[in-house]
């Protein structure tokens, strides 16, 4: 599917990654497997009105929460790998070959594997290319109490050049401050730009934004990597596409968007999401 310069592709990322032109994708972003052993899977659920349902809503009124029929698996993947860096390998070189000049890698992982997916960036990119480990914080689902429960995912940042990359923290979305009446009226209503540390929640399982895919990332996170990383008309590479968050974070800041997944069902929730934009 192409039109306008976006491109929705199915099928093999590598293939797709060495077809592509070097130097032709100024920012990556890619939320690959995780490596957690197990498939992934995100049930689609509704709520219905209920005097004695398990949530309480707007206003004090309760519902109760039932899974849509048909829906129990969901969209999903099996995530589990024998040798998980070295099936990442040849798909980042590619990366890197295919990132321009002045581009940026994004790498979406999570605490089992960050550290062995960093060994192989530095290798790859170079270390002086490594720019900042990002944790993306949120809270909610469940808590172990057998240890501290994980509620972080990390992003790796690489550049394509040490000096040279497109950072355009002005066009970044302000937050709060944690103690607005330490720094005056004026900067508390003006707020301040992150820091490393992303506080953002997960996408609800009955919000609006929600697909049904398993594992869909908040467009709020991507919509952040893409106003600060890249420039408008400028092209954004997803090659473990999934639900397609990032071409909805590109099409709505007038970037062009390539999107790439070998799973049908990720093909079909990304033409419905972004159809207005092919």
């Amino acid at each position: 599917m192409d039109q306008g310069g976006n491109r929705i592709l199915r099928g093999d990322n590598l293939k797709a990654l060495k077809k592509m032109e070097s130097g032709s994708a100024d920012l990556i972003y890619v939320d690959p497997p995780f490596n957690t052993g197990r498939q992934q899977k995100r049930p689609q659920m509704k709520t219905i009105r209920d005097e004695n349902g398990d949530r309480i809503g707007f206003g004090g009124r309760r519902y109760r929460t039932e899974m849509v029929a048909g829906s129990r698996a969901g969209a999903g993947y099996k995530d589990c790998f024998d040798d998980f860096t070295g099936f990442l390998r040849p798909r980042m070189e590619e990366a890197y070959r295919v990132l321009s000049a002045t581009g940026s890698l994004f790498f979406h992982i999570d605490y089992r594997e960050v550290h062995y997916c960093k060994v192989m960036l530095d290798e790859i990119f170079g270390r002086e290319c490594f720019q900042n480990e990002i944790i993306w914080a949120y809270d909610y689902g469940a808590r172990s109490k057998k240890k501290w429960p994980a509620k972080h995912d990390n992003i790796l940042w690489y550049t394509r050049d040490p000096e040279r990359y497109t950072f355009n923290l002005d066009a970044c979305d302000r937050i709060p401050y944690m103690a607005p009446g330490l720094v005056g009226e004026e900067k508390a209503a003006r707020g301040k730009t992150p820091t490393d540390v992303w506080w953002h929640t997960i996408v609800s399982p009955t919000g609006k934004e929600k697909t049904g895919y398993a594992t869909q990332k908040p467009l709020g996170v991507l919509e952040r990597i893409v106003k600060v990383h890249s420039n408008p008309g400028e092209t954004v590479l997803d090659f473990f596409a999934g639900s397609g968050t990032t071409g909805e974070a590109a099409a709505k800041h007038d970037r062009r968007f390539v999107l790439v997944d070998e799973s049908k069902e990720a093909i079909q929730v990304m033409r419905r999401r972004l159809k207005r934009f092919l």
